[in-house]
């Protein structure tokens, strides 16, 4: 009835700073927009070197094409 995410970010990102603030822009990318998306789903979103200087609407943009390119989005 509900969406399941993780949220993964490897040792090679960086040192526990970078890898948390990764961590956290991932998490607030999800909450933001977790009411468009259909609920019943388990979600893993990886953490990559490029999300981390990228500016927070790029990674936005990114997520809703991705949730939308595999029809998670509601109608």
């Amino acid at each position: 009835g509900r969406n399941r995410v993780g949220f993964t970010v490897s040792v090679k990102l960086g040192g526990a700073v970078k890898r948390n603030r990764a961590r956290r822009r991932l998490r607030e990318v999800y909450r933001l927009n977790s009411p468009r998306l259909s609920q019943g789903w388990d979600i893993i979103l990886v953490a990559r070197t490029r999300g981390l200087f990228a500016k927070f609407s790029k990674l936005e943009r990114l997520f809703l094409e991705a949730a939308q390119k595999l029809e998670l989005t509601r109608p």
